[in-house]
């Protein structure tokens, strides 16, 4: 119970600390546009810059961890993102606020996946749901904490001291790091440098350019060109994976039912959730009126939603199991995402608070069974690809996200003749990303009945799953 309990809290701070960064400069992504001298839709790139370094340096994380140990792999990446805090405080302008992200992120590729791979190394799967409620409870006090602390800050002090909020935490993290991460390490293979570089230029280029073709930081011409190298990038990698005989991103994990259905389908769930942190805050402000601090004190509820759910995360799994609680729940969460749509300035700050509670709770949910059925089939030495491949799924599918909440808000103000922050764009924007998230639920419905029962409790090990197993191997 200790490994269950202990080393989820302290890998916590790291996870605090990015999600109260992230939540907090959504808050506060108007005031930072105003300050910049740019356009609030431009500030997208300070998010999707940080996902896509996310995206980019995640893959390496299980190789680094293996290479240097879990716990001086985990101290520094704690250590790069606090530099990455500071540099953003002082940032100036779009380019140096993107840049200072991206250094960010390069923290945080290590920093949370390597805490994760931790867990998924030392706690049995038979506690693997409870141990991974138990990470976030701690790390969604950060989402609690952040918009309202936010807005406080931007409405009455200056938004550059939001950066600087989470350094005390962060050496706290490295302190207890210190004291009590297992230094684990696994027989570790020559690093896929190919792969590397053809992942990383890859979705650079591509998420760069996807994200810029709105006319920010370059021109079209150029979007499309970093789009189609990109792109040609990533074709190239999955033609060299298969014939790599260690690659850097093992495609054939998907192959596994569990695991496909778990980061394939969980990317189209979070591409729609995702954008949400981008979109509301842009709304409440720029559309409804609201102050940074009056805006943060909305939102702020659909993180204490989810801090409930997680509490009782595993026992709805073990009484429903994984396949109907993914497949339900996820239409639940999209519908009410597009209910956002709905609310207008004059909707009663309560509907809202409720409506946010509860949408807090059912993406909660889906989360935590997403989290937890991509590694029902994965053994212990694919642990650290898995991760690494999901972990830069994940943010992909988040930053892709923002990015398409921006080109819907900038499609529909041209189409109607209006600016791109106007309030009616935003009902619209809810509602395409509401459905975009509702089309995971597909492949969530072709998961087998009992798919992850160990993981509920139906099952003894090995049993989970009624159909034969794939054979875990890389891709030929």
């Amino acid at each position: 119970m200790k490994s269950g309990r202990l080393l989820p809290l302290i890998v916590a701070c790291a996870l605090f600390i990015e999600n109260m960064d992230s939540t907090v400069i959504s808050t506060s992504l108007p005031a930072i546009a105003e300050d910049l001298a740019t356009d609030p839709i431009a500030l997208k790139l300070a998010l999707t810059t940080y996902m896509l370094a996310l995206a980019v340096f995640i893959p390496i994380s299980g190789w680094v961890a293996d290479r240097f140990g879990a716990r001086p792999t985990f101290m520094t990446a704690i250590g790069v993102f606090l530099l990455g805090s500071v540099a953003c405080a002082a940032s100036v302008s779009l380019e140096t606020m993107v840049a200072a992200r991206f250094l960010q992120g390069m923290g945080g590729a290590l920093m949370v996946p390597v805490g994760r791979l931790v867990l998924l190394r030392t706690v049995p799967k038979s506690e693997l749901v409870q141990a991974l409620s138990w990470l976030t409870i701690p790390a969604l006090i950060g989402p609690v904490v952040g918009p309202p602390l936010g807005g406080f800050i931007t409405t009455y002090f200056d938004w550059r001291w939001i950066f600087l909020i989470n350094l005390p935490i962060g050496v706290l993290g490295i302190v207890l790091a210190k004291r009590f991460i297992p230094d684990i390490r696994e027989p570790s293979v020559p690093l896929d440098w190919i792969g590397f570089l053809l992942t990383g230029v890859g979705l650079a280029l591509a998420m760069f350019g996807f994200s810029t073709m709105g006319r920010h930081l370059v021109s079209a011409p150029l979007s499309i060109g970093a789009l189609a190298i990109g792109t040609a990038a990533l074709i190239a990698y999955a033609w060299h994976a298969r014939r790599h005989p260690h690659p850097l991103l093992d495609l054939g994990l998907f192959r596994l039912a569990t695991y496909r259905a778990g980061v394939l389908g969980g990317s189209l769930f979070r591409i729609g959730v995702g954008a949400t942190p981008f979109l509301l805050p842009l709304m409440l402000q720029l559309g409804f009126g609201l102050t940074p601090v009056e805006s943060g004190m909305l939102t702020f509820v659909s993180a204490v939603g989810a801090m409930f759910m997680k509490t009782i995360a595993a026992n709805v799994l073990k009484r429903y199991g994984f396949r109907n609680v993914l497949v339900f729940n996820a239409l639940i969460a999209s519908a009410m995402l597009c209910g956002f749509g709905l609310f207008r300035p004059t909707t009663p700050h309560v509907f809202i608070i409720c409506t946010l509670l509860i949408s807090g709770c059912f993406r909660s949910l889906q989360f935590t069974s997403l989290n937890a059925i991509s590694y029902a089939e994965v053994d212990s030495p694919k642990m650290g690809q898995a991760s690494s491949l999901a972990g830069m799924m994940q943010q992909l599918s988040l930053s892709m996200g923002v990015a398409i909440a921006g080109y819907v808000l900038e499609i529909v103000g041209l189409v109607a003749h209006r600016p791109s922050t106007d309030v009616h764009n935003f009902y619209v924007a809810f509602a395409v990303v509401g459905l975009l998230s509702a089309s995971s639920a597909w492949m969530m419905w072709r998961l087998p009945r009992n798919a992850g029962a160990e993981m509920a409790g139906h099952a003894q090990p090995g049993q989970e799953i009624a159909e034969p197993k794939v054979e875990q191997r890389p891709a030929t």
